[in-house]
């Protein structure tokens, strides 16, 4: 069976839940037994998030395969289980880059190089791409942005090209916000009427509209879509705010989406979805006899996106252990010494974030400080690890001024130092050490314990590493390395045997999180958080 496309675009207002979505069409197909996978069109010119400012852009995502990229793919990989790749996030960046390439080599000799066909040429290429492998039956395309944006429009030309070429092959969807007027008490049309008309204006019919609104939909509001966005009555289909995302696949089941687009597609719906994980995890996560307080310590807190897999693997832990967590967000440039019994008293567990630079690192180093002599379990995740090997160092020790080179180049104790691979890197995009490395785990300690096995492979985004020259003395004062690369040495995993529960990782276990395999390392911090 050659493989189908289904495009997901946004129109009205951004960040309406495009990526949800489809994660959640890509679950339900799924669980019909088809195979299926996303990817994520970003129309910004930066050639992956890598470089961009929490604040900017959120999470960064990475993949297995050491791909920087959009926090929609967690939500992809966290929806279906199946891991996603520097083919699944495209962004303007990168496709300007390669036409470029291209012209330098002389691939376009003679040729004027031009958006259209050249750009929408390479756009076109990299959404088959994941088609041409012959290992899916269904690809989804989110298309980042809102209709009508200026660097959104040759990604829509691309798909107007494509939907021609494809014929039956493939779907459109488009995310609109029905608006609430509450001075009206009425549902409002007119923003999806006009998102649509923009739509068509640029050549391309939605197959499907997806609306999204606080209030549900009557029909007869249905019926009025349906008639002026040219889309039949049946595929207007409403997404109405819920509690938690993971109840969105649910819904979009009960409107039938699944089935309407296997229908346009022309593909046999066989069985009725397998949903019992699923509505299993959704009983779990509703219906808990326990609660617990995580201080998340960061410095990007005031937006919680830029942690997005953290706060979903606590969600999932949350789930398995019967327990609902209760994140208390603590800026770490606001906590000190003398704030930090009144912040931090009544946590159960603390989590110190990952995170680059300076800014807010004696906040850490404080709640890091505080854990440890408090006995309250804690996990440190990158930078959060590395911070806690300097808070060790200093108080436990006693080397003043220890630190890591990142912070402080002439520190007399350079406990965290830079990679020696990372010595000759000058340019700051995609040179870090990314992806997916084997770690050895130490039998007997927390992690070992966690993982229930000797040999894992977790996922990377950092310079700079433990100081394997100090690596006896901290464990002769209570510090042991519990997990290493067995390639290279490098110190993976750090604990503190007599405390309660004290584990350290410069991977990030986050990223692996999933409704269906929740990560071992959150469901072992949040059970000794309980304890």
């Amino acid at each position: 069976m050659s493989t189908k496309y289904v495009f997901v675009t946004g129109g009205v207002a951004s960040s309406l839940g495009k990526g949800i979505i489809a994660s959640s069409l890509a679950k339900l197909l799924q669980a019909r037994g088809y195979k299926v996978t996303n990817q994520k069109l970003d129309p910004y010119i930066n050639i992956d998030p890598g470089t961009l400012n929490p604040y900017e852009h959120g999470e960064c995502y990475v993949t297995d395969d050491g791909a920087e990229t959009d926090l929609d793919l967690g939500h992809y990989e966290r929806f279906t289980g199946i891991p996603t790749s520097q083919a699944n996030n495209i962004t303007t960046g990168r496709i300007y880059q390669n036409v470029i390439n291209k012209e330098r080599r002389g691939d376009y000799l003679g040729k004027t190089v031009q958006i259209v066909p050249h750009i929408t040429d390479e756009i076109k290429r990299n959404i088959k791409l994941l088609g041409a492998k012959g290992e899916y039956d269904v690809v989804i395309t989110e298309i980042g942005g809102t209709v009508g944006d200026i660097e959104s429009l040759p990604f829509i030309e691309a798909v107007r090209q494509l939907r021609w070429e494809l014929g039956e092959k493939s779907v459109l969807i488009h995310l609109t916000l029905v608006p609430y007027l509450s001075a009206t008490g009425e549902l409002k049309t007119k923003p999806t009427q006009h998102s649509v008309k923009t739509l068509q204006e640029e050549g391309v019919q939605p197959d499907i509209i997806v609306l999204r609104t606080e209030h549900p939909l009557n029909n007869d509001l249905r019926k009025k879509v349906a008639l002026f966005c040219n889309v039949k009555p049946e595929a207007v289909i409403q997404s109405v705010d819920v509690s938690t995302i993971y109840e969105v696949p649910i819904k979009m089941r009960e409107e039938k989406l699944d089935e309407i687009v296997l229908e346009q597609l022309g593909l046999p719906l066989n069985s009725e979805p397998d949903l019992e994980d699923w509505t299993k995890f959704l009983y779990k996560l509703k219906n808990y006899t326990k609660e617990v307080r995580i201080g998340l310590v960061g410095k990007y807190v005031e937006l919680h996106d830029a942690y997005k897999s953290i706060v979903e693997a606590f969600i999932h832990a949350g789930a398995v252990n019967d327990c609902k967590v209760n994140i208390e967000w603590i800026h770490s440039e606001t906590l000190n010494e003398e704030n930090a019994e009144a912040k931090l008293k009544n946590l159960h567990g603390i989590l110190v974030a990952p995170g680059f630079g300076h800014r807010g690192i004696n906040g850490k180093l404080v709640a890091i400080k505080y854990a440890r002599t408090h006995n309250i379990p804690f996990l440190g995740i990158c930078l959060g690890m590395q911070m806690a090997v300097i808070e060790f160092a200093r108080d436990v020790l006693h080397l003043e001024g220890a630190d890591s080179t990142e912070m402080s180049a002439k520190t007399p104790y350079p406990v965290i130092d830079l990679m020696a691979s990372q010595m000759d890197v000058t340019e700051k995009g995609g040179t870090m050490r990314l992806g997916a490395y084997n770690c050895e785990l130490k039998e007997g300690s927390k992690a070992y314990e966690a993982y229930g096995q000797k040999y894992i492979r977790e996922r990377h985004r950092h310079r700079y590493e433990f100081n394997s020259q100090y690596r006896e003395a901290f464990e002769k004062a209570g510090m042991v390395t519990t997990g290493i690369n067995p390639e290279t040495g490098l110190t993976e995993i750090i604990e503190i045997p007599a405390h309660k529960w004290f584990v350290g990782v410069q991977f990030h276990p986050e990223y692996r999180s999933t409704v269906t395999k929740p990560h071992p390392l959150f469901i072992a911090f949040i059970k000794a958080c309980l304890s």
